[in-house]
């Protein structure tokens, strides 16, 4: 039985390269995944999936890994994304989903959903880091893959502008903390809050720093959370919309079909409770030289 060619792409090749190469392959809808906020004591997770055209449309000014771009550039690339893309989706899972049921498990099944979620079927999937079981095309997990494949750079845009958009809307419901300037991660300005203050119900409960200021510590991380928010300070909201995502923004629960968001085919919802899927096979056709993992 012969052994099917493997493609070799050079990182030093561009950020479009490996798409290219797939492409080439005959993959013609590469879609790329990532999320924001694994680091972050507060606020959501958010996940995004994004597939950009062949070709020089799918080729954005100032498309980079989000982390390396300031926030002007980043808005302005989020706007092009979703004005190109073939298809984006973006999923938000909130604080409470991360306590409860952890946050490798939460990370995963959000890229899961978002990927699933794409109004155009991609036909090979890149994610950033971790690989995502559960799908039934082939993919690879590349290492740093925000800064070596276009689409998962598009998709660490998409998360990240709309989960700096969330924390900017949580600050005004719950001041003090500075999540606008901060976006709910670990620093100096935040602890300080958090003694001061004490934990909010956008609080992650299950994080060593927040359980300790809580009294909470003791406890296993999944029992961390109080019974209810967490805090009296500010009512619960319905779940209306999601602040800053525009028209069309939807929150669901996953047994509800995703809303659409714009005429790019983009859509956004919340993954709550979503049950794994069982695991399919995963292609790795393509490597790059220097190690992708």
């Amino acid at each position: 039985m012969l052994t099917p060619p493997r493609t070799v792409v050079r990182r030093d090749g561009g950020l479009y390269a490996l798409e290219r190469a797939l492409q080439r392959r005959g993959f013609r809808h590469v879609a790329g995944a990532d999320e924001a906020g694994r680091g972050a004591c507060a606020g959501p997770l958010v996940a995004a999936a994004a597939i950009l055209p062949e070709g020089r449309r799918g080729e954005i000014d100032e498309l980079a890994d989000s982390k390396l771009l300031t926030p002007a550039a980043r808005e302005r690339v989020h706007d092009e994304v979703v004005a190109r893309a073939l298809a984006y989706a973006v999923v938000v899972v909130p604080a409470e989903e991360v306590d409860s049921r952890g946050l490798h498990v939460c990370n995963l099944a959000a890229m899961r959903r978002a990927l699933a979620s794409l109004t155009t079927r991609p036909e090979y999937v890149l994610t950033d880091g971790f690989g995502v079981d559960g799908l039934d095309v082939p993919g690879l997990a590349v290492w740093k893959g925000d800064r070596v494949a276009a689409c998962v750079a598009a998709a660490s845009v998409l998360a990240k502008v709309t989960r700096d958009r969330i924390m900017v809307d949580l600050d005004g419901r719950f001041p003090g903390y500075g999540f606008a300037e901060h976006k709910g991660y670990i620093t100096a300005e935040h602890s300080a809050a958090l003694r001061a203050l004490g934990p909010c119900r956008e609080h992650r409960f299950s994080y060593v720093n927040v359980a300790a200021v809580s009294g909470r510590d003791g406890r296993p991380p999944r029992a961390r959370r109080p019974a209810g928010d967490g805090t009296d300070a500010v009512p619960p909201e319905p779940a209306a919309g999601l602040p800053g995502l525009g028209p069309g923004a939807f929150a669901g629960r996953p047994d509800e079909p995703m809303g659409r968001c714009g005429a790019s085919g983009g859509t956004v919802g919340v993954a709550l409770g979503e049950q794994p899927r069982p695991p399919a096979s995963v292609g790795e056709d393509v490597v790059m030289e220097g190690g992708v993992r």
